[in-house]
C-alpha cells in the first residue's frame, strides 16, 4: 500500500496552518510598529533621559526632530511637511495655528491629569477651553552679560546695554537668530506695540537694529549657554532658562530683566493637522502633565512649568535662581506675548529680511 499521499497531504494541512498562523500575526506585529510619535521640537528642550522613561513606560518609540524658532517650525507646518505628531509652539503663534487649521482638536482638557494644571495656565488666551493645547513651561526673554568682564562690573538693567553697548563690550555680543525675539525686544525699548500695524514703527525698530548689527558677533539662538559659559562673548541675548544654565557654569552671569519690559511666553504642546499617531499624542501629552514628568522637564531646561505638585521634584537651585523666580518689581517688568495681526507680522518679516541681507 502507498501511503505516499497521506503523508504528502498531512505535510501541506500542517505548512498551510503555519503559514495561516504567521498571517494571522502579522497585523499584531505591524501595530506594534505603528507605535511612533513623532515630536518636533526647540533644541534642548526636552530630556533625552524622559523620552527614554517614557518610550519603557508606554512602549511608544519616540523620533526627535528640532528647530530654531517658531517661525521656521510654522513655515514647515504650512508648507505640509514633517509628518509630526507633536509640536511645541509658543503663545505667540498659537492662536494662528488653530485659526488657520493647523491642529487637530484632542480635547486636551479632559485628560485626566489636566487638573493638574495651575492657574491661569489651564485657561490661555488662545485656547480657553484647551481644545487643543497642554502647556508645557514658561518663562520670561532678556540679555545675560559676564560681571566680570564689564565696566564696574555692572550693567544697567536696561536693553540699551543691548542694542546700543558701551565700546568695551560692542563685538562682544551674542543675539538670538529669532525673529520674533528681536523683533519684540527692540519694540519694547523703543516703547513701540510689539504688532505694530504702523510702517514708520516698523522702520524704528530696523533702524536700531541695523545700527546695533555692526556690535553683534554672532546671531544664534542654540548653543547660547556653552557660547556665554566658554566666554566667546560677554552678553548673550538668552531666554531666562538658558540663562539660568549658563550661571550653572560661570558663577558671574547676571540676568537682566530690562526695565522698558520683556517676553512673558509659555509654550505648548499640540498635535498638527494630519498627524500620523495621534493616540501617541495624546497619550504623551496626559503623561507630561504628571507633575514628576514636568518636574523633570524643568530640572533639564531650567524652565518652570505650569503643573501642581512638580515643585516637590524639582531641584532647589531653580527655585532659588533670580533668572526664574524673580522679585515682585522684576515680574512688573513682564509682558505677555501677543499673537499679532496678518499686516503686523507681514511688517514683522519685512525688517528680519532687510536686516538679514
Amino acid at each position: 500500500m502507498n501511503f505516499s499521499k497521506p503523508i504528502h497531504l498531512t505535510r501541506v494541512l500542517r505548512r498551510a496552518s503555519l503559514l495561516a498562523l504567521a498571517l494571522a500575526c502579522v497585523p499584531v506585529i505591524a501595530l506594534a510598529q505603528t507605535k511612533q510619535l513623532f515630536l518636533y521640537s526647540w533644541a534642548n528642550y526636552v530630556p533625552p533621559n524622559l523620552l527614554k522613561r517614557f518610550e519603557t513606560e508606554t512602549g511608544i518609540k519616540v523620533n526627535l526632530d528640532v528647530y530654531d524658532s517658531n517661525e521656521t517650525m510654522l513655515a514647515k507646518l504650512q508648507a505640509g511637511g514633517g509628518g509630526y505628531d507633536i509640536v511645541i509652539p509658543s503663545d505667540s503663534v498659537l492662536s494662528t495655528m488653530i485659526k488657520s487649521g493647523l491642529l487637530t482638536k484632542v480635547d486636551a482638557g479632559k485628560m485626566s491629569n489636566y487638573k493638574n494644571v495651575l492657574a491661569p495656565h489651564d485657561h490661555p488666551p488662545a485656547d480657553p477651553n484647551a481644545d487643543y493645547s497642554v502647556p508645557y513651561t514658561w518663562g520670561s526673554t532678556g540679555f545675560t552679560y559676564d560681571s566680570a568682564k564689564v565696566p564696574g562690573g555692572k550693567l544697567t538693567e536696561s536693553w540699551k546695554e543691548f542694542f546700543e553697548p558701551r565700546p568695551e563690550v560692542a563685538g562682544k555680543i551674542a543675539a538670538m537668530a529669532n525673529q520674533g525675539e528681536m523683533y519684540t525686544a527692540a519694540a519694547h525699548y523703543l516703547g513701540i506695540d510689539t504688532c505694530t500695524e504702523n510702517p514708520a514703527d516698523a522702520q524704528r525698530i530696523l533702524d536700531l537694529l541695523q545700527k546695533q548689527k555692526p556690535a553683534v558677533k554672532i546671531y544664534s539662538s542654540t548653543g547660547t549657554i556653552g557660547r556665554m559659559a566658554a566666554g566667546e562673548v560677554t552678553m548673550h541675548h538668552q531666554w531666562n532658562g538658558a540663562s539660568y544654565k549658563s550661571g550653572l557654569k560661570l558663577a558671574t552671569a547676571v540676568f537682566v530683566y530690562p526695565k522698558e519690559g520683556m517676553n512673558l511666553w509659555s509654550d505648548y504642546f499640540v498635535v498638527p493637522k494630519g498627524a500620523p499617531n495621534v493616540e501617541s499624542a495624546r497619550t504623551f501629552m496626559n503623561w507630561m502633565m504628571d507633575p514628576k514628568n514636568a518636574a523633570e522637564a524643568s530640572n533639564f531646561n531650567g524652565y518652570n512649568n505650569a503643573i501642581k505638585g512638580s515643585a516637590a521634584f524639582m531641584d532647589p537651585g531653580l527655585a532659588a535662581s533670580p533668572a526664574i523666580n524673580p522679585s515682585e518689581a522684576m515680574k512688573a517688568r513682564f509682558r505677555p506675548v501677543k499673537d499679532c495681526s496678518v499686516k503686523a507680522r507681514e511688517l514683522r518679516d519685512g525688517v528680519w529680511t532687510r536686516l538679514n541681507r
